[in-house]
């Protein structure tokens, strides 16, 4: 029990010695209050707003209400015919049967003006538009640009149509948010949202063929082609035409003919029935690190100028072998892609600043471009184009008809590219009219006669069977 007490005691004076120094040295200090409050991450919220300084989110809503009524169906009718026994097998014949493909197109104008794919509407018997209200049309079609894979139809409606403005796609931004609108799969008036994921792309920058896509990750699957691409004023900026996949379906890119370009050729087709292309006279190609130093250069970004085509807008204007484009009326050229993406939306005779690097300088030199006047023969496998005077001369010839590029891998191993073309089954040509007009009136089944000068002046003669 002493213990006990002695214990008890020993606590009270621990205890008072406690708050005597609580007392003494600290409740007179001012004191700060820490309150324990829940956790908040710090993160700045993935919001998205057009307008600098807005607090709005974006809202799809508005662009897809403009543009849904006036994207519309398109179903092509072919004909194919194929053998039903083996007797048509064996020796020939059997009937034809339709066969049915369907896509997208965008109207452009409330009287019925269609834009859409040339792979939506190729080879089509029959074409049939039905709008979003399911009223259906016969289709005529206007005129078709290949090469860019942009066709223009026409329906005669009861009355005005809806129809989606072009926007400028020169001014379209990687990362700006976009609409993909269109008929996937046969579902009408779908609707699918992702951002511009780069501009300019060229899926295959060996082929000798010009693309400059808008490439987005909105969902874009079979029978979008020719369906809108548009931005969150409901504007065209695109018409989706291409996506790259292993299975044909949808899996993270899909690419858009730029509106500009589209915009172009429909005009074009229109006005003159026919695509005008104006081009610079250059030939050249990307830059990289592999390339500069190839061409002895420090830089790694604009298209390098390989020759000059004598006599072209290049050529008068002053631009030179060696100078690098890095700039076209103000826009960036970092690849070729750039170049031939913004040429595009050109046509023969207008006048582009083009500005170079030479010598580690940069100057501006106004260009005129020259029409692209070539013409492509299938059956060869070969592009031909107008030879100049400098250039017939130079061979020792009075008329004939360039290469231009060769188009096929069957004729790629003969080394073509230059090459003068003089007679076509043994009839004179003198400029691609006459290749045109030869071609054109020539049997199908007949065998062609391709008589040329190489380019080390040698004649020789191939028949293509």
């Amino acid at each position: 029990m002493t213990q006990t007490v002695r214990l008890f005691a020993v606590a009270l004076a621990a205890g008072a010695i406690t708050l005597g120094g609580y007392k003494l040295f600290v409740e007179d200090t001012p004191q700060i209050a820490v309150t324990q409050q829940e956790a908040t991450p710090s993160f700045i919220p993935t919001t998205f707003n057009t307008e600098t300084g807005s607090n709005e989110p974006i809202n799809f809503t508005e662009a897809a209400e403009k543009t849904v009524h006036a994207v519309v169906h398109v179903k092509n009718t072919t004909m194919s015919k194929g053998p039903t026994s083996m007797r048509d097998f064996f020796f020939g014949g059997g009937s034809s049967r339709p066969l049915i493909g369907t896509g997208s197109g965008v109207i452009i104008s409330p009287d019925g003006y269609i834009i859409t794919n040339n792979h939506v509407i190729e080879n089509s018997t029959e074409l049939e538009v039905t709008l979003n209200n399911n009223k259906s049309f016969e289709a005529e079609l206007i005129g078709t640009d290949p090469k860019t894979d942009i066709a223009l139809i026409k329906i005669e409606p009861d009355g005005s149509l809806p129809f989606v403005p072009f926007a400028d796609s020169n001014n379209v931004k990687i990362g700006e948010w976009v609409l993909a609108v269109g008929n996937p799969f046969n579902l009408t008036s779908t609707v699918t949202a992702g951002i511009v994921s780069a501009k300019a792309r060229d899926l295959n920058e060996f082929d000798a063929q010009s693309q400059s896509f808008i490439q987005t990750d909105a969902a874009v699957n079979r029978g979008n082609s020719g369906g809108a691409l548009v931005n969150t004023q409901g504007q065209l900026i695109g018409i989706n035409t291409a996506i790259t996949s292993e299975t044909g379906s949808y899996v993270g890119y899909s690419f858009a003919v730029p509106s500009n370009t589209a915009r172009k050729i429909v005009e074009d087709i229109m006005e003159y029935g026919n695509v005008q292309r104006g081009i610079l006279g250059i030939q050249g190609g990307g830059l990289n690190s592999a390339r500069a130093e190839y061409y002895g250069i420090d830089e790694t970004e604009g298209v390098y100028v390989a020759a000059i085509e004598e006599g072209s807008g290049a050529d008068k204007g002053g631009i030179q072998e060696g100078d690098v484009i890095k700039q076209i009326d103000g826009y960036k050229i970092a690849k070729f892609s750039d170049l031939t993406g913004y040429l595009g939306s050109k046509r023969p005779n207008d006048v582009v600043d083009v500005t170079v690097l030479r010598d580690g300088r940069q100057r501006t030199i106004p260009v005129t471009l020259i029409k692209l006047e070539v013409y492509e023969i299938e059956e060869l496998g070969i592009e031909i184009k107008n030879a100049s005077e400098k250039e017939l001369r130079r061979r020792d010839l009075e008329e004939g008809v360039k290469i231009n590029r060769i188009i096929s891998e069957d004729m790629s191993r003969y080394d073509l590219d230059g090459a003068m073309i003089i007679k076509i089954n043994d009839i004179k040509v003198s400029n691609i009219d006459d290749a045109k007009r030869i071609m054109r009136n020539r049997d199908y089944d007949d065998p062609i006669k391709m008589t040329f000068v190489d380019r080390d002046g040698k004649l020789n003669s191939f028949i293509f069977r």
